[in-house]
């Protein structure tokens, strides 16, 4: 897995090609790993995600959101009328620190 750690938030990239067992990975490592920082997913490499894909991170997703971080999730492929709306995709790595950016002010301000 790629890391890049930013001010706000973190990045995180799979290095390899399964996307099942990236969702695993990232399963059982943000909980506790991660606890505390807003977390980007970075999925641009997967140019052929679908839904059923998608949904293998919307556990991790609802569960690092609950501890009042963001999770947000990064790619153009999936058709975004198709995301539920527990989940954050959006088709750039700008637009998701952006996302996070704002998410933060929200919390700030107690919405």
């Amino acid at each position: 897995m790629k890391i890049e750690n930013h001010p706000n938030f973190v990045v995180l990239e799979d290095e390899k090609d399964d996307i099942i067992d990236f969702a695993s990975f990232i399963e059982s490592q943000v909980p506790s790993k991660y606890k505390g920082q807003n977390v980007i997913l970075n999925l641009l490499k997967y140019d052929s995600l679908d839904l059923s894909q998608l949904l293998q991170f919307l556990k991790t997703s609802n569960l690092h959101r609950k501890t009042k971080q963001s999770f947000v999730i990064v790619n153009d492929a999936i058709e975004i009328d198709d995301v539920p709306f527990e989940m954050i995709v959006v088709p750039t790595l700008q637009e998701a620190g952006d996302i996070v950016e704002m998410e933060e002010i929200e919390r700030d301000l107690g919405f």
